[in-house]
């Protein structure tokens, strides 16, 4: 699953218009107008004869400043207490994996507690234990950290999408 299609599917379960999403773009840091939206919401292919001149390609540092920006416009902006250090350079950029990243960006932005994820992956019919669910969501390096799939990705926000739209 590529970020172009994360965007996309994210946006559909969320009811997110294309002035939204741009708004979210911009507080998480990078300013795209509603069309270049649009151009970043055209789904790819794999065919690789197949190109379109006007999709615009969400890289990971795209995905990861919509990401931010959805908790904050969720959530609104967290102040820095004072003496707190400043936050360490996003996973995103150090690492390849997109999947659990989002899982825990989500889960900040919706507030939403294990028992919720569990409960989403249930109505898009994948069974996903606690011990499980905890290893996708802890830091990488963690001795039981686990690399979520593309599947679990898929099926979470398949699930994000049936619990929001109904």
């Amino acid at each position: 699953m590529d970020n172009n299609d994360i965007l996309i599917r994210l946006r559909y379960a969320l009811e997110l218009k294309n002035k939204e999403m741009a708004e979210i773009f911009k507080l998480g840091g990078m300013e795209l107008s509603v069309p270049e939206v649009v151009k970043v919401l055209i789904k790819t292919y794999d065919d690789e004869d197949f190109e379109n001149e006007d999709q615009i390609k969400c890289t990971h540092s795209m995905l990861d400043s919509f990401l931010n920006g959805l908790i904050i416009y969720k959530r609104g902006k967290q102040e820095p207490k004072p003496g707190q250090p400043n936050p360490p350079e996003s996973p995103l950029k150090t690492s390849g994996n997109v999947n659990n990243l989002l899982l825990k960006k989500v889960k900040i932005a919706l507030a939403l507690t294990t028992e919720d994820i569990l409960d989403i992956f249930k109505q898009a019919g994948l069974r996903v234990s606690k011990a499980e669910l905890g290893a996708l969501l802890r830091k990488e390096g963690h001795k039981n950290y686990k690399e979520c799939g593309d599947n679990f990705a898929r099926n979470f926000l398949k699930g994000l999408a049936i619990k929001y739209r109904g």
